[in-house]
């Protein structure tokens, strides 16, 4: 039971890694760091995954990127990108998701500390992308800020908004997938 129960939790953190690379193609350029769709799965992995397996959904798509696979906004690879301004944001993305998962797991699908999950989420990604964006490109922290931070808060708002119920509607799926034996994700009842 336990080798399928993780057979699945593997196929649900690739999903996830695939949905993030696709969410970095739908990217608005607005400055040294775009708007992109790929905190919104970061979120949704560590809501549907929990803490483990959403943080290893996005060290799949990391490493993907890294070994040259375009699944960096706009369609980006290499290590440069990790390196690069958007590095931090990146890595943050790592950080954010086991965060969210751990946090998830604990608030037993009650909306209020679902949704502070994903704003301390975001505050891990903001804290490790705006400081490595002013380290990388030598400009001061408080414009940073003012081109890392301000532009995003509410395109994130909306999409920690989106995740709620996009999450009450998978969760349901997840659990009752054809094929995959049936057993609870994240401490919930089957």
């Amino acid at each position: 039971m336990e080798t399928r129960h993780s057979l699945r939790m593997m196929v649900f953190a690739s999903l996830m890694a695939a949905l993030i690379a696709v969410g970095s193609y739908l990217a608005v350029p607005v400055g040294p760091v775009p708007i992109v769709l790929q905190n919104l799965f970061v979120l949704l992995a560590g809501l549907l995954l929990g803490g483990r397996w959403a943080a290893a959904s996005v060290a799949v798509f990391l490493l993907a990127g890294a070994c040259g696979l375009p699944v960096f906004a706009n369609g980006t690879a290499g290590l440069g990108r990790l390196i690069g301004p958007t590095g931090g944001y990146l890595i943050g993305y790592l950080a954010a998701a086991f965060l969210v998962g751990i946090m998830a797991e604990k608030a037993n699908q009650r909306v209020a500390l679902e949704v502070l999950a994903m704003v301390i989420g975001s505050m891990v990604v903001y804290a490790f992308g705006v400081p490595w964006l002013a380290l990388v490109t030598g400009m001061p922290l408080d414009k940073a800020i003012a081109v890392g931070l301000y532009p995003f808060l509410i395109g994130d708002a909306f999409k920690i908004a989106a995740a709620i119920p996009i999450s009450r509607a998978v969760r349901p799926l997840m659990r009752t997938m054809p094929g995959i034996v049936v057993a609870p994700i994240n401490g919930e009842r089957a």
